[in-house]
Parts: C-alpha cells; structure tokens; sequence
C-alpha cells in the first residue's frame, strides 16, 4: 500500500505493510509504515519502521537521523534536573514536570553567574532545597562561611613579650 511521496527528496519508498513471520505476525499483528531513504551524509541507504502515519517519511527519516541528540538531551535532564520519577502519568504532567525542572535549573545557573559563587550549581540547588523555609537571604545562604584561619587574620592581636 504506498503512501504519497514527496516529489522531491530522498525517500525511495514509504509503504503500509504487516510482518507475516509466524513470530512478528503475533508480536506485532497491526499494520506498520516501512520507509526507505537515501541518507547522502552517510552515502547509503536505511530502512525505517514506524507505526506513525501522520507524519511525513520526510519527518520520519529526520526524526530516526536525530534522534541521538533526543537522547542526549533525555541524558542531560537525568544527570542535570534529578527527575527521578514523574507524579502522574498524562503527558501533559510529564510536560510540567520536566518544564519546571528546566526553569529551576535555568534560574538556579542565573543567580551563580549573578552572585559570582565559587559553588556549582549542584551545591547550590541542596543549599536551597535544604532552605526553602529558612528566613534568610539568599546570599547569606550561598556565600560560604570564612574558615577559620581568614576569621584570625581579619581582627590583629597584639603580640607581648615576657622576659
């Protein structure tokens, strides 16, 4: 069953087809899209599978050639915004989750680079999570306490001599 195709481009094929092995007929019964495009970046040409039929195979075969900057990007939200689980199952939860946790994040990397804080942003995203309650301003919070050498040398003592 083909699909229209783009008249220009490199899609070679786009069909409707059903896998009819005795194994994938049971694995996946419905029908599935099998596009085919020539990639001239990578000079050959790639077979593509997708139950999608509302996009365009042009969308497609862009999609599956990008699709390891999307797992970048999911990498950089697991080791960056720490969501660890989601609170609820519809997109539209997911969507709001992930958005504040970028928002945090973006506000969070503003006031570093504002404050000039010799914190990464890690220690400062605990500092006020552990403080969000606290009556106190932010740059007390985040501005590190003088260690113990730099508090004797701000106040001189007067040195004496005994004989």
């Amino acid at each position: 069953d083909g699909l229209d195709m783009p008249e220009n481009g490199n899609i070679l094929q786009d069909y409707t087809v059903r896998f009819t092995g005795r194994r994938n007929a049971s694995n996946y019964p419905s029908r599935i899209r099998r596009i085919v495009a020539y990639i001239p970046d990578l000079k050959r040409s790639f077979v593509f599978y997708t139950n999608n039929f509302f996009l365009s195979a042009k969308q497609i075969v862009f999609l599956y050639k990008n699709r390891w900057q999307v797992e970048l990007f999911f990498k950089w939200i697991k080791q960056h915004l720490r969501v660890t689980t989601f609170w609820g199952n519809s997109e539209t939860s997911v969507r709001i989750q992930i958005y504040a946790a970028i928002c945090t994040y973006c506000v969070v990397a503003i006031i570093e680079h504002k404050m000039k804080l010799e914190r990464n942003i890690y220690e400062v995203m605990r500092i006020l999570g552990s403080s969000l309650l606290v009556k106190e301003h932010i740059k007390d919070l985040l501005t590190p306490e003088p260690e113990p050498a730099q508090i004797a040398n701000c106040h001189p003592t007067l040195d004496l001599e005994f004989d």
